[in-house]
């Protein structure tokens, strides 16, 4: 089962450097990562959102293969791959998995202008060492599927904003 964790910054920036440090902990197999996305909402209120993963690039690639390979058999190669990357890019645009855009509109609604989020959907984390470089960025759970226990660990953790415990 998949968790999710949304987590509103107060700046237009800070969530797409969380981003880019969830790309760095899945390589290192820290996070196994289903979906993520962050979100920026700018001072005229517009959202822009800004996927892990390109459905229409993915797509693409596989329309192409199998267009590629449907055309070998019907001897018209480049056909048929042109045509399988143009149904797989298309298909891709329209395919919708991982965290849900309506949920994430709705969520956004509730952000002021000016503040970004990041929407983490994940299998498996190595807590100790996942929170604190997420920590670094402070934050506040928007919402989350965690226990309520987990929640309140992880927001004390964003609370810190990363900063380590002064020594007595």
């Amino acid at each position: 089962m998949a968790n999710l964790v949304a987590i509103v910054y107060p700046d237009e920036t800070t969530a797409a450097k969380a981003m880019e440090t969830l790309k760095q902990l899945q390589k290192e197999y820290l996070i196994s990562l289903e979906d993520a996305c962050y979100v920026i909402k700018d001072t005229q209120g517009k959202v822009h959102l800004h996927q892990l993963v390109s459905t229409a690039g993915s797509g693409a690639a596989g329309g192409a293969f199998w267009g590629l390979l449907i055309g070998i058999l019907f001897f018209v190669p480049v056909i048929g791959l042109a045509i399988g990357l143009g149904l797989g890019a298309l298909m891709g645009k329209f395919a919708d998995f991982g965290i849900d855009d309506k949920f994430i509109k709705e969520l956004t609604a509730e952000m002021k202008p000016g503040n970004s989020a990041l929407f983490i959907m994940f299998r498996q984390a190595t807590a100790d060492k996942v929170v604190p470089e997420l920590a670094q960025y402070g934050g506040t759970i928007l919402r989350t599927t965690l226990s309520n226990e987990t929640e309140a660990k992880l927001q004390a953790e964003l609370a810190k904003g990363g900063q380590a415990p002064s020594a007595s």
